[in-house]
C-alpha cells in the first residue's frame, strides 16, 4: 500500500477521504499502473472505481440548475457564459480537500483546483478553523490602524523568501499584483518598456492586459502602453528543442545531439531576445516579466539556463526582473517553495496570488527595500489589502503546507503521475507533449507528432467532456487551447493519480473511436 501523505494529517482526527489500495479495479481486479500500461492496444480498459471518499456532503436545497442559469443569462457578466467550460454545466455545490459535488450529489476528483488557486484543499480544516477563529475577533480594518494579523503574515510570508526580497504590498488578486509590480519597476527605474513572453497571461486590467500575449484575453484598444512580446523558448512548440532542455521528469520527444552541458535550443532563443532588443526596444528598459513555468500558456517551461541569460540581458539594460508566481508559487513545483528557485534566478519583483490563500482573494507584491524606498515617495493605499481576515487564511495555509509536507507531496505524485502520462504519450499519436514540475502539469495534444499541430477545438472539448463525466475536472490552456492542464490541490494521492490516468486512457480511446 502507498503511504498517503499531505492530506493525512489534515484530516487525522475527521473522515478520511483517501483510499484503502494503491491499485484500480478494472473488470473487478486489482491492477496497478505497470499492469495497466501493459494492457493491448486495442483493448478500451473499463474505468476503475473512483478512490473512494467517507465525507458526506450536505444535501443541496438550493436553487434549481434552471434557475441558475436563467441568472446567469441575465444578471451575471455575460463572458461567465462563455468561460463555464463545458457543453453540460458542472452545478458545484461543495467541496472537501481534493473532492467536489454538484448539486446532483455527483462526486468529482478536481485536478485544476480552481485554476491552480486551492493549494491545501477545498474546506481544509485547519484554513476553516483559523478563518472561523479570525472571523469571531475582527473581519475588516484599515491599515491606517496597526493590527497583529497584517504583522504576523508579513513576517511569516517574508521567511519564506530569500535576501533581499523582504518588503511586501498585499493585494486583492494577481493581476492587481502585476499591475503594482509594473508601476513599481517603471517609477523605480525611470524606464518605461516591459518584455513579456508570447503566450503569456498576467492578469487582466488594463495595465496588466498589455502583459499578456494571447488574443483570447485581448480587446481593440489601447492596453498596457510599454509592453512587447518576445517569442517564448517553448522546447516542444518552438522552433528549437531537444530531449535534455527541460528540467522536468519528462523531456520531448525531439531528438538532441547537444554536447553534456551544452544547449543549442537555448543559446538560439537568447538569440531571439537579443533580437528583441536590438529591433523592438529602446537601450533602457523597466522590466521583464515571467512565469517560471507558464501556466495558462499550457505549462511551458523553458530550457534549463534560460531565465539566467535572460535576467542577465535584461538588467544589462537598466531592468527589473519580475517573477510572476500566481501559480507556481507555494510549493506547487515541488522541488521549491516558489518556481524561480528552480531556475537558480533571483528576481528583483515576485508577485503572488491564486495559492496564497487557497481560495481567499488575497495576492501580493514582495521587492527589495531600495525598490520600495523609490516607491514610497507617493502614496499608495489598498482598502482590503491585508486585511484581518485574509492574513488569517494566508498564514494558516504557510502552517499547513509546511506541517503536512504538501510541498514534498507535490513532488512525489506530481512526478509519478507525469512518469504514468509519459507511457500515455508513447503509447497515443495524439498526446505531443508531457511536462512540467510537481503539479504544474500540462499535456499539449495534437493531430499527430511529426507536424505537432495542435489537435482541433472540438476534439479537445469532446475529451474534456468525457473526462468531466467520468468524474475528473481538469483545465485547457495554450495560444490555441490544445494544451491539457493539471494543477490539483497539494494534497491529491497517488490513488487519484491512477485514477485520472486510467480516465485519460479511456477518453483518448473514446476520441479515436469517434473519428
Amino acid at each position: 500500500m502507498h503511504k498517503l501523505r499531505g492530506c493525512q494529517a489534515a484530516l487525522k482526527g475527521l473522515s478520511s477521504c483517501f483510499p484503502t489500495a494503491a491499485s484500480f479495479h478494472l473488470g473487478g481486479g486489482a491492477i496497478s499502473q505497470q499492469m495497466f500500461f501493459k494492457s493491448r492496444n486495442t483493448d478500451i480498459p473499463e474505468i476503475p472505481e473512483m478512490p473512494p471518499c467517507s465525507f458526506k456532503p450536505e444535501e443541496y436545497k438550493g436553487m434549481s440548475k434552471e434557475q441558475m442559469m436563467k441568472i446567469r443569462n441575465q444578471n451575471v457578466n455575460p463572458m461567465t457564459m462563455k468561460i463555464t467550460y463545458y457543453k453540460r454545466p458542472v452545478f458545484i455545490h461543495q467541496g472537501h480537500m481534493q473532492w467536489l459535488w454538484d448539486v446532483d450529489g455527483k462526486r468529482y476528483l478536481d485536478l485544476f483546483a480552481g485554476v491552480a488557486t486551492v493549494g491545501v484543499g477545498h474546506c481544509h480544516p485547519k484554513v476553516r478553523a483559523a478563518a472561523e477563529k479570525q472571523m469571531k475577533k475582527l473581519w475588516h480594518t484599515t491599515n491606517i490602524y496597526v493590527h497583529p494579523a497584517l504583522q504576523e503574515y508579513c513576517d511569516k510570508l517574508a521567511s519564506y523568501l530569500p535576501d533581499p526580497l523582504k518588503v511586501i504590498y498585499l493585494t486583492n488578486s494577481g493581476s492587481e499584483a502585476n499591475d503594482l509590480a509594473m508601476l513599481m519597476t517603471r517609477l523605480h527605474t525611470g524606464n518605461f518598456d516591459i518584455i513579456t513572453f508570447r503566450g503569456s497571461y498576467h492578469g487582466g486590467t488594463q495595465q496588466s492586459m498589455g502583459l499578456t500575449s494571447n488574443s483570447s484575453y485581448k480587446y481593440p484598444i489601447a492596453t498596457g502602453a510599454g509592453c512587447t512580446n518576445t517569442m517564448c523558448p517553448d522546447v516542444f512548440r518552438g522552433p528549437w528543442g531537444g530531449s535534455h532542455c527541460r528540467d522536468s521528469p519528462v523531456q520531448t520527444i525531439r531528438e538532441c545531439s547537444c554536447a553534456q552541458g551544452h544547449c543549442v535550443a537555448n543559446e538560439q532563443y537568447i538569440a531571439q531576445l537579443k533580437e528583441t532588443f536590438a529591433t523592438s526596444l529602446p537601450s533602457r528598459i523597466a522590466a521583464f516579466f515571467a512565469e517560471p513555468i507558464q501556466g495558462m500558456g499550457g505549462a511551458v517551461q523553458y530550457p534549463k539556463n534560460f531565465l539566467k541569460e535572460a535576467y542577465k540581458l535584461v538588467r544589462e539594460r537598466g531592468g527589473l526582473c519580475i517573477a510572476d508566481e500566481v501559480q507556481t508559487g507555494f510549493g506547487r513545483t515541488g522541488s521549491h517553495f516558489w518556481g524561480f528557485q528552480g531556475h537558480e534566478v533571483m528576481p528583483d519583483v515576485v508577485t503572488m496570488a491564486k495559492g496564497i490563500g487557497n481560495g481567499f482573494p488575497i495576492g501580493a507584491v514582495v521587492t527589495t527595500p531600495e525598490i520600495a524606498a523609490s516607491f514610497a515617495q507617493h502614496s499608495h493605499f489598498n482598502t482590503f489589502g491585508g486585511s484581518p481576515l485574509a492574513c488569517a487564511v494566508a498564514s494558516s495555509v504557510i502552517d499547513t503546507i509546511t506541517e503536512e509536507g504538501l510541498q514534498q507531496n507535490s513532488l512525489d505524485v506530481g512526478t509519478y503521475l507525469m512518469t504514468g502520462l509519459s507511457k500515455l504519450r508513447d503509447k497515443y499519436e495524439i498526446v505531443g507533449d508531457v511536462r512540467g514540475k510537481g503539479l504544474q502539469i500540462g499535456m499539449e495534444m495534437v493531430k499527430d507528432k511529426t507536424s505537432r499541430d495542435p489537435l482541433p477545438p472540438d476534439a479537445m472539448n469532446g475529451m474534456f467532456e468525457d473526462i468531466k463525466d467520468m468524474g475528473v475536472l481538469i483545465g485547457k490552456g495554450g495560444v490555441y487551447g490544445q494544451t491539457f492542464r493539471i494543477q490539483p490541490p497539494l494534497c491529491i494521492t497517488r490513488e487519484d493519480a491512477d485514477f485520472f490516468l486510467a480516465v485519460f486512457n479511456k477518453a483518448i480511446q473514446k476520441y479515436i473511436d469517434r473519428k
